[in-house]
């Protein structure tokens, strides 16, 4: 399918709008779509997406800023109707072929009417592209565009739902907004959020993305980090069985191992094999990741710091320890704490993590995790981002259906 994203800047421009179109645009990109970008500025910067120039799209193009100052004092001029036909004479090659027009603004702003008015002539032909409207900001809402509009063409554009064109908003406000604008039940206005990357945000390593993501840990509702070798002492089938109490609260909640067997004992084979026995008696296949069963070396330290920072807590229940690292990466790591009370731990975590005996009955363990998250309103922040913001579950869930409807 040939998808052309429009706007009247794109990246690397930076502006909040263009960063969303870069973001989309990736996306399809990702998904084996034919992804363009059509604009007033910007230059291609992805080899699988090619930038198409048009320099009257540009809200700052003279010509265009010209026939807007007549259009903001009221003044409809035969040089608004030339640019128009500028506009959609070049808009006809530049579109040829395209399936499916994704019109960032230009249908809900007065940044370059023209652009508008040729956008609504084209989208009237016979064969044109399906279109849809991506409405960030709208000026007939907005206070400080008013004195810039006035009744009639092409100004009425603006407040218009066009005539088969999908109309999508970027939250429930602005559908609220739109739909009272264009006098249109909500259900028939779109919502696509925003989102952000975590692999960009957090400057995640490829090979953490790739590692974890194919555990199915990314949407882990807590993840929680163990970060020890196995070896007996570090009393994992503590945290096995914590993890099993825990998911009756937290069915997505999930367990990350990451280091390999200790290397100086024998004995920890054995070890391992009960620990992989009590996992399937739990029923947590999937749910506790040892990543010694997915790597045969260590992971580099990129990695695991990777894995604080997509960790929602920490959690230590070792019954012996000489001093006891992972407390301060996680305090660095903005993690809360949760970890067995033995004096090298209460040492380093004074009153700042949550103890429990090595020998705690699991379901109280499981509660002193539950408690502790549910009354930390950045833990609630993060998984609602993580589960309903993430730029790869909206264009699952919502981008591509969107495309891809007929």
């Amino acid at each position: 399918m040939k998808i052309t994203l429009l706007h009247y800047a794109a990246p690397p421009i930076i502006g909040w709008v263009e960063s969303v179109i870069g973001h989309h645009a990736r996306l399809l990109a990702d998904d084996g779509q034919s992804v363009s970008i059509l604009a007033g500025r910007g230059a291609q910067t992805d080899p699988r997406i090619p930038f198409l120039h048009l320099p009257l799209a540009d809200s700052r193009h003279p010509e265009v800023e010209a026939v807007k100052a007549e259009l903001d004092a009221g003044q409809v001029t035969p040089r608004f109707g030339a640019l128009v036909a500028a506009i959609l004479e070049a808009l006809t090659g530049l579109l040829a072929g395209t399936e499916v027009l994704v019109v960032h603004n230009a249908a809900s702003l007065n940044k370059n009417l023209a652009l508008t008015a040729a956008l609504y002539e084209f989208a009237a032909r016979p064969g044109a592209p399906r279109l849809l409207l991506w409405h960030h900001d709208l000026a007939w809402t907005t206070p400080r565009y008013q004195a810039e509009l006035h009744p009639g063409y092409p100004w009425d554009l603006l407040r218009t739902p066009w005539p088969g064109a999908v109309q999508v908003t970027i939250s429930e406000s602005r559908r609220q907004e739109l739909a009272w604008m264009f006098n249109l039940p909500v259900e028939q206005i779109q919502v696509v959020p925003n989102g952000v990357d975590m692999a960009r945000f957090f400057k995640l390593e490829p090979d953490s993305m790739a590692l974890l993501g194919r555990l199915d840990l990314l949407q882990a509702c807590p993840l929680l980090l163990l970060p020890v070798r196995i070896t007996p002492r570090k009393n994992i089938e503590l945290a096995l069985r914590s993890l099993a109490a825990l998911r009756q609260h937290f069915p997505a909640a999930r367990l990350l191992v990451t280091g390999p067997l200790g290397p100086h004992n024998p004995a920890n084979t054995a070890y391992f094999d009960r620990l992989k026995s009590l996992r399937a008696e739990l029923k947590l296949e999937g749910a506790a990741v040892f990543l010694a069963e997915q790597v045969d070396h260590d992971l580099p330290d990129a990695v695991i710091a990777d894995c604080y920072r997509l960790a929602d807590a920490l959690f230590l229940p070792s019954r012996e320890e000489g001093f006891g690292i992972p407390m301060l990466e996680a305090g660095l790591a903005g993690l809360p704490v949760f970890c067995a009370d033995i004096p090298p731990l209460r040492s380093l975590g004074g009153d700042f993590a949550t103890y429990f005996s090595p020998d705690a009955d699991p379901a109280q363990v499981a509660a002193l995790v539950q408690q502790r998250l549910a009354s930390e309103p950045t833990f609630g922040l993060r998984q609602s981002v993580k589960q309903d913001y993430t730029w790869q579950g909206i264009y699952r869930e919502k981008i591509k259906p969107l495309i891809e409807s007929h």
